[in-house]
């Protein structure tokens, strides 16, 4: 028996042309993937919505908020057995992280997106948002948390990351892996989640600001957060976490202002750890009140971080 699945645009390469003139990708009056739905019926009953149509770097939080909010309306009106979200790959992965932290159903969402713009050779939308359906109507794919699905693979939102700048097979999860892969008849999972974490926020009104940590770096643009109104910092540390000496003193003035620090390794595999006990090591930073963060990008634990202050609110 055919699923009910819920499908979700957003906008994005998958919802996009060039055009014939400048080559530039452009946005659509109107989205091209409404046309193709037909292709897609022969695997489930799909009721489609659009969200909104926004190339991915327009995204932001309240867009992300606003996205929980149309899955919790259409959820309340009506029984669904999956939903897939098509969205714009720039910000794909923290979408999905945040909708990860932010809902808690049982059912499959997944996430896919497009490399290719509709009317380019080799357009992979039509196909990925086919694959994401078939994901999304497998008994499997439910209570795995938030899943992506492109290129025949799916991953779960909180691994994956974009990989390349341009090519199909962009979405990748540094040392973990996907979870399962798509055929040309089944799909097949490996394995699946251990946990998964739930904040549930009602607005976005805090403010989290992302630094990548380099050689030599001085403390001049952190002393700034407190003035511009920021709520929270993530630091992408050197190696296992580190920072430079400079920035000790006022990682310490952010602290006791009681801005919350968080530190990931901007290694993209390995785990941040308090190891080294010199002048800006990890071990210093874990005593002064530094909390480290296993297992994410920069990008998603600004995510997290904005959530877990908003839903102290």
């Amino acid at each position: 028996m055919k699923k009910n699945i819920l499908v979700i645009h957003t906008g994005g390469t998958i919802s996009m042309q060039v055009h014939a003139e400048t080559g530039g990708v452009i946005l659509s009056e109107a989205n091209p993937l409404l046309k193709e739905i037909d292709k897609i019926q022969q695997f489930a009953h799909i009721t489609e919505v659009e969200a909104f149509n926004l190339p991915s770097p327009h995204i932001t939080p309240q867009k992300m908020l606003m996205l929980v909010s149309t899955i919790n309306e259409q959820l309340a009106n009506q029984q669904f057995d999956g939903i897939v979200i098509t969205h714009g790959t720039d910000t794909l992965e923290e979408t999905a992280y945040f909708l990860e932290l932010a809902t808690n159903y049982t059912l499959p969402i997944v996430l896919t997106g497009a490399m290719r713009s509709s009317n380019e050779v080799g357009s992979d939308g039509v196909y990925n948002l086919m694959a994401a359906v078939r994901v999304a109507s497998t008994d499997e794919a439910g209570e795995k948390g938030v899943l992506v699905v492109l290129n025949d693979e799916i991953h779960t939102a909180t691994s994956v990351t974009k990989t390349h700048s341009s090519s199909v097979s962009t979405f990748q999860s540094p040392q973990y892996g996907p979870i399962g892969i798509v055929t040309k008849t089944a799909v097949y999972f490996h394995h699946a989640p251990l946990s998964r974490t739930y904040l549930p926020i009602r607005s976005i009104d805090k403010k989290v600001a992302m630094f990548k940590i380099y050689a030599g770096m001085e403390g001049e643009l952190l002393e700034m957060i407190p003035a511009l109104g920021y709520d929270g910092v993530v630091l992408e540390g050197l190696g296992q976490g580190n920072v430079p000496p400079a920035l000790m003193t006022v990682i310490q003035t952010l602290l006791d202002k009681k801005i919350p620090i968080v530190l990931v390794s901007r290694c993209f595999n390995g785990v941040a750890e308090a190891s080294y006990a010199y002048e800006g090591g990890g071990k210093m930073l874990q005593k002064m009140g530094v909390r480290f963060e296993h297992g994410l990008s920069g990008q998603k634990a600004r995510i997290k971080l904005l959530l877990e202050l908003c839903a102290q609110e």
